[in-house]
């Protein structure tokens, strides 16, 4: 049998920290907080010319997800369309979760932000981040 570590709290800390950095004046206006009712579970793999990037968005319309890249920030939101649930169906538990969802992944150097392209197909989204040429470091003379 696995253990699991159950943080009761990590969502809260985080909202702590969020509204921390927004309110000291480190963020901007395109940095402030996003709230999220979920969040789905990401995969990342490296493959020899690009990153791809596997996000579980079961029951999420393609058209409804959004994706930006913006200073090496991929950010991913979207929303999970509520059902009309009827009070009377007698519902017993209610697990599903709907709702807004935002992730944002900071994306190396080697990241080409022009290639990026994405796919949904059975409820995962696939993000594909080529590889660039990296480039070499190379050594500034100081005149004096």
């Amino acid at each position: 049998m696995t253990m699991m570590r159950y943080e009761p709290w990590s969502l809260i800390n985080q909202l702590t920290r969020e509204l921390d950095r927004v309110y000291s004046g480190k963020g901007g206006a395109e940095e402030s907080a996003a709230t999220s009712d979920w969040v789905p579970a990401v995969d990342i793999r490296e493959e020899k010319d690009a990153y791809i990037l596997y996000a579980d968005v079961p029951g999420v319309d393609p058209k409804a997800i959004e994706i930006h890249m913006e200073n090496g920030i991929l950010s991913i939101s979207g929303q999970r369309s509520y059902e009309n649930v009827e009070e009377k169906e007698n519902f017993k538990r209610v697990e599903r979760v709907r709702g807004s969802f935002y992730r944002r992944f900071s994306l190396p150097d080697t990241a080409d932000a022009d290639k990026i392209s994405a796919r949904s197909t059975n409820g995962v989204l696939e993000v594909r981040i080529p590889k660039q040429e990296k480039i070499q470091p190379r050594r500034i003379q100081v005149e004096g």
